[in-house]
């Protein structure tokens, strides 16, 4: 059965905008934007086109999917004449056509089944082809997992969007003293000792997107290496690429035989 529609997703990019490139090359490496020339591309999630501005430049052609947010993708994404924006469930979706570059940022994690999501992205892959996923880890998430999660179900679920605004930016701002006093020491044994690092490059407002998108999430499973060794089974990919980014996610691509 197809996912159902989440109203938080909407909510969540019609209120904030994420337009850090350098997190969305992080993400993708070992791709680079450059090798995106010449290539079809299916984004699977494309949440309010932000990484679809990204490719735009680089992609002959781009298939942006999203189940809740693709008429913010879209208006955001207005000046491209080279994107095809279609509003459907990347785990059943069957485009009939395969594609250069199969990515999804920050999405599989969050449907209802991510093993029968990467099983139908890998579908849509060329022989040939990139699948490229950036997914949380279980390793590393212990405190968001067993801290924020149960608050965020038993809490959070039914405050407004709105509210749970305001409730992230002064969660974020009690953070930033902590995050530029404490983790600037030589610690490494901290908690998101790493992640933190990334924190001091952003801006407050895009902090606050991080700390909405763990208070917002409808569901979120954490993926643990040894499923996303089972996603890129050798026999079915090549060049397989598995690194952790920041002690909290995994940045995961291969090339389809």
């Amino acid at each position: 059965m197809a996912q159902s529609k989440q109203r938080e997703w909407y909510a969540q990019w019609a209120m904030l905008q994420d337009n850090e490139l350098f997190l969305f090359q992080a993400w993708i490496y070992p791709l680079t934007l450059d090798e995106l020339r010449g290539k079809d591309v299916l984004e699977c999630g494309c949440g309010g086109g932000q990484h679809t501005a990204f490719m735009a430049p680089y992609a002959r052609t781009i298939t942006a999917i999203d189940l809740n947010t693709i008429e913010i993708a879209r208006e955001r994404n207005r000046q491209f004449d080279h994107i095809r924006f279609m509003e459907a469930d990347i785990a059943t979706i069957d485009l009939g056509q395969q594609f250069d570059v199969v990515m999804s940022i920050g999405v599989v994690h969050h449907t209802d089944n991510p093993d029968r999501t990467v099983a139908n992205l890998i579908r849509h892959v060329k022989p040939g082809g990139l699948l490229v996923l950036w997914v949380y880890s279980k390793e590393g998430n212990f405190l968001v997992e067993y801290g924020v999660e149960p608050i965020r179900k038993f809490f959070l679920r039914q405050l407004p969007r709105s509210k749970l605004l305001h409730l992230s930016r002064f969660i974020t701002a009690l953070l930033m003293p902590v995050v530029f006093s404490v983790y600037l020491l030589p610690m490494p044994f901290l908690p998101y000792y790493m992640y933190f690092q990334n924190f001091r490059r952003l801006s407050f407002s895009r902090n606050v997107l991080n700390v909405f998108d763990k208070l917002n999430s409808p569901q979120v499973q954490f993926i643990e290496r040894t499923r996303v060794e089972r996603w890129f089974d050798p026999e079915q990919f090549g060049d397989i690429h598995i690194s952790s980014y920041c002690g909290v996610s995994w940045r995961c691509s291969g090339r389809r035989k």
